[in-house]
């Protein structure tokens, strides 16, 4: 067993000091997960990267937390789903009936988001194999585009990275999500 260290800007080493300081700037704070993926700059920097690349898709605010929270559920990563739940509802305005189905792996009222989170979750549970997939199929029925399966796989791809990470560091979480602490079953 490895007991990771969560670095402040200070004690990180040198190519994540930037990037804790810069996170600990723009939010108040420095969240673990960060503070624990500054063990290796190179894969905090890809997290980060992979997240402004996602914040480019022509996925709205919504769609996007949708997309984290529902792969978040599928991996039980209790770090970012509290995180995510916060983050969704009050820095996002998601309404909290939406971000309790997420959390509970339930249905969304909203047939189109349902149809991102179904989707979603496929993409996670069957490794991306979802060419011919009835939740391919649903999702751009619901008016999403071939493109926006492939934006889908980006966020997939970027939350997989944060939740396995959190795994492996046994991510403590942030005072600031404690209120959205959640459990995998």
């Amino acid at each position: 067993m490895v007991d990771y260290v969560f670095h402040t800007p200070e004690s990180a080493p040198e190519g994540a000091r930037a990037m804790l300081a810069g996170a600990k700037q723009k939010l108040g704070f420095v969240p673990n997960l960060y503070a624990g993926m500054a063990n290796a700059p190179a894969a905090l920097e890809a997290y980060l990267a992979l997240s402004g690349f996602f914040e480019k898709t022509s996925l709205t605010a919504t769609e996007k937390q949708v997309v984290w929270l529902a792969t978040s559920v599928e991996n039980g990563c209790e770090f970012c789903v509290a995180a995510h739940s916060m983050i969704a509802k009050k820095m996002f305005g998601v309404d909290a009936a939406t971000v309790d189905a997420l959390r509970a792996g339930s249905a969304l009222t909203d047939g189109k988001l349902e149809a991102l989170h179904n989707f979603t979750r496929a993409v996670v549970r069957e490794r991306g194999w979802v060419a011919d997939s009835p939740a391919l199929s649903q999702f751009l029925g619901a008016g999403y585009t071939p493109a926006q399966a492939l934006e889908v796989i980006l966020g997939v791809t970027q939350k997989t990275l944060s939740n396995y990470a959190n795994h492996l560091l046994k991510t403590p979480i942030n005072a600031q999500f404690e209120s959205e602490r959640w459990s995998k079953k």
